[in-house]
């Protein structure tokens, strides 16, 4: 499965994942179609990961988004969150491995644990710059799941 922001650049004459990688997160306008917004401002990232094996451990993200946040987030965390939910902010301590390799660590057991997440669940990320990304969580139904701040679908429990 490729990381390279699929679906986000859909009709728009864009290349998906790289050719956006290259763009400084800087030069970020407000000439974001609307389909690259979000409530949050504009995404200037998305991917979608799959959940193997124990979704309690530290989390691989694509070396896409690595490579995209590469020297701006290097900082050592990013601002989680639900989409959907300014209230609940999960600070994920962002590790490297000798090759490059970008984790969420510190933070990342306890959002996972929250959510009940588990192995074969969807996590779609969008990242807005500034640390700032949100998730949402679709289940093995694939069906999305909504925790608290989606008042439309708050009778699911």
């Amino acid at each position: 499965m490729s990381g390279r922001g699929r679906g986000r650049d859909r009709g728009h004459g864009r290349g998906r994942g790289r050719g956006r990688a290259e763009r400084s997160l800087s030069s970020a306008t407000s000439s974001s179609s609307s389909s690259d917004m979000d409530e949050e401002g504009p995404v200037l990232f998305e991917f979608v990961v799959v959940l193997k094996g124990d979704p309690h451990v530290i989390q691989r993200l694509p070396d896409t988004f690595a490579d995209f946040v590469a020297g701006d987030e290097r900082s050592g965390s990013l601002d989680l969150r639900e989409a959907a939910c300014g209230c609940c902010r999960w600070i994920m301590d962002v590790t490297y491995d000798a090759r490059g390799k970008m984790y969420l660590h510190i933070g990342w057991e306890k959002f996972a644990c929250y959510h009940r997440l588990e192995a074969c669940f969807v996590l779609m990320f969008s990242y807005f710059g500034k640390r700032d990304m949100t998730v949402k969580v679709f289940d093995e139904t694939r069906c999305r799941r909504h925790y608290h701040g989606d008042s439309a679908e708050e009778d699911d429990d």
